[in-house]
């Protein structure tokens, strides 16, 4: 992220701050005490501590660790989180003492919960923020949880008590019943009006704590994100444990044992402040002639050459959630499409790339991401950034199979083998069964549509878990849910049904077993690759019939009939017919006798009949967009 410190810069750019990965910025607050409302202050403020304009390398000696505080701000989707930077920004200069703040940056959506959790690992606390008109959503009982079991402090902030249906004293009690926070240590700001941000500044040095370290330990620091330079490879976000580490250090990563030599070392102020050492309890970047983002590992511990010590404890890779197949438009545009991914893919590691072809489609790849949010944004990543127009295949999950036999697992190498491509979903024969990811899903709905999200939890084979009363209106839900249940369309059918007012979120449960079936989608006995589905046996014909309707609304129409059926195995459980065109053979016959118009109509079928067997079927692309396009609800 690239924010110069003032007012308006932080908004407009808070968006990005996801898709590229967690960001950090320093606060320092402050050199000089500054009057507030002072528009020469504001100005000087903004000069003094652009990193844009100021060229020497600052000495973070100065910063001893016990005024040091970093935070993360964690909140709901538009619950202001970026205007609350912003506020914070623009306040850092306002007080006597000097301290050293590091915010670092999380994204607001379920999909990236991966995201928060790496931003937390740099943090010993955070701002969770809980808007005074909706109160508790999902998402911020995730973020709490996910603060929890990092063990950092939270201090829960009530923004937006300005708007005309806002009620802070009935959030205040949800945050007490469902946090276990007393309610008198809530802090109720605007950050819109800036009411009462001061407060939010004195409780971060108050309730934070330092970082716990050891400046005189060998180093010890964690890689928590990464972005890539052309001119200068790969930019590595790391926060000190212990030790310091400066420019012309030798380090190594635990990870890949490789060593590097330290080019620059710095901080975001919020763009790059090169500075003379990075110390013990300080967060900042590193520079060591890294070539490829892999290199960075997100969890990697860096240590001095010579200096080996115990890693930190690191956390999760990312693990893709969905999967799609993308293909070109056009498949002269492949080589300019792989490019694109190649690029997009420099500063976005969670993305992962698999080579595939496609009979209908071409060659093309297939893709695991984060989420279905996070899919889009790729997509529209490489529409908007590289022009690039795609067909992107229906999104699918991780499966599981166990293999059955001492010879298939000599095989595959393994004994549990991951799907991610529908079509090399194995036959039941060779395994003894499989298995589907499952997730903790909570929701959040005003109390009177408890009833219609019930049932829809239900028909998508979800067990209940637990049933809260946040308040007298709210109702906390939570479903154990089948991944490939919600992947699609859940979200969209869940708001629609609650007016727009029920929250969604959820957390990996790991793989139970289920009874899934390879679903083949059939033209005239030949099998489509491409729509080859993977569900659960008691939802087989009712998907297959969907899918045969829409292919039948997508086809264009033959000199013959065209049989689209949906089958699992040999058995066929859903068929649509595509009627031919036909020719009156009988036009000109204007009497005669009965056997000449029957001989011109067998003469036509006998045609027709074997037309069906030579005849291909060419499906056109834009009814395979029309026929993978989002689902209805099932």
């Amino acid at each position: 992220m690239r924010i110069l410190v003032g007012r308006g810069w932080w908004r407009g750019r808070a968006i990005t701050a996801w898709v590229s990965g967690a960001a950090c910025r320093m606060l320092p607050w402050p050199l000089p005490a500054l009057s507030r409302g002072a528009a020469a202050h504001s100005g000087a403020l903004e000069r003094r501590y652009s990193s844009a304009e100021r060229k020497e390398k600052v000495d973070m000696s100065r910063f001893p660790f016990e005024n040091i505080s970093n935070f993360s701000i964690v909140a709901h989707v538009d619950h202001s989180k970026s205007t609350l930077a912003d506020r914070l920004l623009e306040l850092t200069g306002t007080i006597g003492s000097q301290y050293f703040l590091h915010l670092i940056d999380t994204p607001g959506h379920v999909d990236f919960s991966y995201e928060v959790s790496r931003s937390l690992s740099a943090c010993q606390g955070v701002l969770l923020v809980v808007d005074a008109n909706e109160g508790i959503q999902a998402q911020t009982v995730a973020n709490f949880f996910l603060t929890f079991e990092a063990q950092l402090s939270a201090i829960p902030v009530i923004n937006k008590i300005d708007l005309k249906n806002a009620d802070p004293k009935r959030v205040e009690k949800q945050i007490e019943k469902v946090f276990d926070i007393p309610s008198d240590e809530c802090i109720k700001i605007s950050a819109k009006l800036g009411t009462n941000i001061e407060s939010v500044l004195q409780a971060i040095i108050e309730r934070i704590p330092p970082p716990k370290v050891h400046r005189k330990n060998p180093l010890r620091a964690l890689v928590f994100d990464s972005t890539f330079d052309q001119y200068r490879g790969v930019i590595t976000n790391v926060a000190l444990f212990d030790g310091v580490v400066s420019k012309g250090d030798r380090v190594v990563s635990a990870h890949t044992q490789k060593t590097y030599e330290v080019n620059e070392v710095g901080v975001l102020n919020p763009n790059e402040l090169p500075t003379h050492k990075l110390y013990a309890g300080q967060v900042g970047y590193l520079i060591a002639g890294m070539k490829d983002v892999t290199e960075a590992q997100v969890g990697d511990t860096l240590y001095l050459h010579k200096q080996p010590v115990e890693p930190l404890p690191g956390f999760k890779s990312a693990k893709p959630m969905v999967f799609a197949g993308m293909y070109p438009v056009d498949q002269s545009e492949y080589n300019s499409l792989k490019s694109a991914i190649e690029k997009l893919t420099l500063n976005d590691s969670s993305v992962t790339v698999h080579r595939d072809s496609s009979l209908a489609l071409g060659a093309g790849w297939r893709l695991g991401f984060l989420g279905l949010l996070h899919m889009e944004v790729f997509n529209q990543r490489l529409e908007q950034e590289y022009n690039a127009s795609v067909i992107l295949t229906t999104p699918t999950v991780p499966y599981k199979a166990v293999l059955s036999s001492a010879k298939l697992i000599k095989e595959y190498r393994e004994k549990e083998i991951t799907i991610i491509n529908p079509a090399q979903f194995p036959d039941k024969s060779k395994v003894t069964e499989y298995l589907e990811p499952v997730v903790l899903g909570t929701v959040i709905t005003p109390d009177e549509y408890t009833g219609k999200i019930m049932m829809l939890c239900q028909a998508r084979r979800a067990i209940q878990k637990n049933m809260v009363f946040i308040d007298q209106n709210r109702v906390m839900l939570k479903y154990l849910f089948p991944l490939n249940e919600i992947v699609v369309d859940f979200y969209d059918s869940l708001k629609s049904l609650s007016s727009g007012y029920a929250s969604f979120d959820y957390e990996d449960a790991g793989y139970q077993t289920a009874e899934l079936v390879k679903m083949d989608i059939l033209l005239n006995g030949n099998i489509v690759e491409e729509l080859v589905t993977i569900v659960h046996k008691d939802k087989a014909h009712s998907v297959g019939k969907a899918i045969c309707e829409r292919l039948k609304d997508s086809l264009p129409r033959q000199l013959f009939e065209i049989a689209i059926q949906a089958a699992i195995g040999s058995k066929i459980i859903a068929r649509e017919t595509v009627k031919a065109y036909r020719k009156n053979v009988l036009a000109k016959c204007y009497g005669g006798d009965i056997t000449r118009k029957m001989k011109l109509l067998k003469r036509q079928a006998e045609g027709k009949k074997k037309m069906r067997k030579i005849g291909n079927v060419e499906v056109p692309k834009d009814a395979f967009i029309k026929v993978l396009k989002t689902q209805s609800d099932k």
